[in-house]
């Protein structure tokens, strides 16, 4: 079937999804101060150290928070000219009581034809139907609306200034103060600092920031791993998500929704591995935990331990390989099925980040994996297409390929390809023979960071984002540079990602920083158009294996979770939201 059509509903076969009570979350003895103006980003295409505007912050054990208007940032783009700029009136936005619509038309998810349904008033506060009612994505921004600006930012306190591993957002307080926490509450965004450089061993603090003003709710004591990217989602059944990832010295542990210790377990943990999984592997309404070579229950119980080591860094991903309806654990070198009993195993392979997609329009899926020796890309049931190809030719290296992959319709073609960087290039693939689309000049010889895609105008060409060792970059679907901020790093597992933060109907975008590479850089930057006009993303970016399909947007995680290439055919990007509901790239 091809890789891409269009349809007026995504049918994903999920039950229907409610928002739960919440638990108090913790009150933020921090201040911010939101500046009454925007400041766009400041654009001189000769100069990329040119400063923006310097204005308020607050200070408190819990942080330093500076709004748009107040962070002097250091970025150029071609899109915006400093000497014409003005300031304009920041858009806020405020978490409202829940709202229901009137019944409507909807197209039937199980058909192609458009068919006229009534049902009931839909509360946009929940998930409804699959993870949310699915639109076509036929909206447009207008055509001049990318006017990137820095919305806020926030540099972690006592000394936690490194984040090093992939920011998430989620909903985790309930900001509207109506007794739960759901879909009308400002997102929010998780990061990991440390005042550590990025070893593995060494300890950092989760933060919870509001996804509006970056405002600290609270700060977990319980110190963790800070080169581990956790995951958030509901690990228990109570329609409230969890955070779940390691501590120093290999063991998992889940915190509440508002910081307090769910869970602490000892496990073999392999000190390397990059990121926590969430995944309902045997479709019995219990979430899997997985961590490298290790799967664990809701509880923290370990399951089985697979006997592949899964690698350095690697990211471990789920997905129905085998077609039988469960999910398979998938280490790229090996995949196994959710009891722990071998589906493939491919020895001649090193070990490395796995991606899933159908990247041959053949129906069934294929797995990327990149290592050390380059992008090698097989068949479902490990049947090796291509093995360790270096089209940059950049050489082999532990950091220099080691890096996962983003898959999208990266230049318009209405066909998946993929992306990922080497040392000295960022680069768009064909899938079917590794070919080069484009590639664009980067820096990053400590390696393993990923990027993301995201159309942010709804015209059916996504923007690709990188970010390296000085900067973070928007491309076009030429690879020319539409933006570039500077932000440090001695990158680890970290990459953007895009959702809609503050729930304003607009996505932004989160980077983290670290002083690693060179000048001081804010651990987190939010990054917005001046007037919010780019599309709506989720609400929800809850793991670094993120594929839309393994998450609702309240943080459960779905019992029979849908193919993602059957849909989307999308890893690492998300998917754009209109009329409150999740809709899939403009698609024939």
């Amino acid at each position: 079937m091809p890789a891409f059509r269009r349809l007026g509903l995504l049918s994903l076969t999920l039950a229907l999804a409610a928002c739960g009570d919440s638990g108090d979350a913790r009150e933020s003895d921090s201040t911010t101060t939101a500046g009454p103006t925007t400041t766009p980003i400041t654009t001189d295409a000769s100069d990329p150290t040119t400063e923006g505007s310097s204005g308020s912050e607050s200070e408190s054990e819990t942080g330093t928070s500076t709004a748009s208007g107040t962070e002097p940032t250091s970025v150029t783009t071609d899109v915006t000219d400093p000497s014409t700029s003005e300031t304009t009136e920041s858009t806020e936005s405020t978490a409202t009581d829940p709202v229901t619509t009137e019944p409507g038309t909807e197209t039937d998810p199980t058909t192609d034809t458009d068919a006229t349904t009534t049902g009931e008033p839909i509360d946009e506060c929940k998930v409804v139907d699959d993870m949310n009612a699915v639109g076509e994505c036929e909206e447009e921004a207008p055509p001049d609306s990318f006017e990137p600006e820095i919305q806020w930012s926030w540099t972690g306190p006592n000394g936690d200034i490194y984040s090093i591993v992939t920011p998430l957002v989620a909903n985790l307080t309930d900001d509207d103060e109506n007794g739960e926490i759901d879909l009308c509450d400002v997102p929010d965004v998780l990061v990991v600092a440390s005042p550590q450089k990025g070893q593995p061993g060494q300890q950092g603090h989760i933060y919870v920031l509001d996804g509006e003003t970056g405002a600290v709710h609270f700060q977990i004591p319980q110190a963790v791993d800070h080169t581990v990217t956790p995951a958030i989602g509901d690990i228990d059944g109570d329609l409230i998500p969890e955070i779940v990832t390691t501590v120093v010295g290999g063991g998992l542990v889940a915190f509440e929704h508002d910081g307090t210790v769910k869970w602490q377990k000892p496990a073999n943990w392999d000190p390397y591995s990059a990121a926590i999984a969430l995944a309902d592997l045997d479709n019995d309404g219990d979430v899997e935990i997985i961590g490298g070579n290790l799967v664990a229950d809701h509880n923290g119980d370990v399951l089985w331990q697979a006997p592949v080591v899964a690698g350095n860094w690697s990211a471990t991903a789920a997905a129905d390989l085998d077609g039988d309806g469960d999910l398979e654990v998938v280490l790229g070198n090996a995949a196994y099925h959710h009891d722990g009993s071998v589906y493939y195993t491919a020895p001649g392979i090193a070990a490395g980040y796995p991606e899933i997609a159908d990247l041959d329009n053949d129906g069934l899926p294929e797995v990327i994996v990149n290592n050390q020796n380059g992008i090698t890309l097989l068949q479902h049931n490990g049947v090796v297409i291509y093995q360790d190809k270096r089209p940059t030719g950049d050489p082999v290296g532990f950091t220099t390929w080691l890096r996962p992959s983003t898959i999208h319709d990266f230049d318009g073609d209405m066909f998946p390809e993929f992306a990922v960087s080497s040392a000295n290039n960022y680069t768009v693939y064909e899938p079917a023979d590794a070919t080069i689309v484009w590639k664009a000049t980067v820096s990053d010889q400590s390696g393993i960071a990923a990027g993301t895609a995201f159309d942010f105008l709804g015209d059916g060409t996504a923007e690709a984002m990188y970010a390296d060792e000085n900067y973070m970059f928007i491309f076009d679907d030429n690879g020319q540079v539409l933006l570039q901020i500077q932000r440090t790093s001695g990158t680890l597992s970290e990459y953007p990602v895009v959702a809609d933060i503050d729930n304003d109907g607009s996505a932004e975008i989160v980077v983290v920083s670290n002083q690693l590479a060179g000048p001081a850089s804010p651990t987190v930057q939010v990054i917005r158009d001046i007037e919010d006009r780019w599309i709506q993303a989720r609400r929800i970016w809850n793991q670094h294996t993120y594929h839309v399909t393994n998450v609702r947007e309240d943080g459960t995680i779905p019992q029979f979770e849908p193919p993602s290439w059957e849909a989307l055919n999308t890893y690492r990007t998300n998917a754009q939201i209109e009329g409150g509901g999740v809709c899939m790239p403009v698609i024939e």
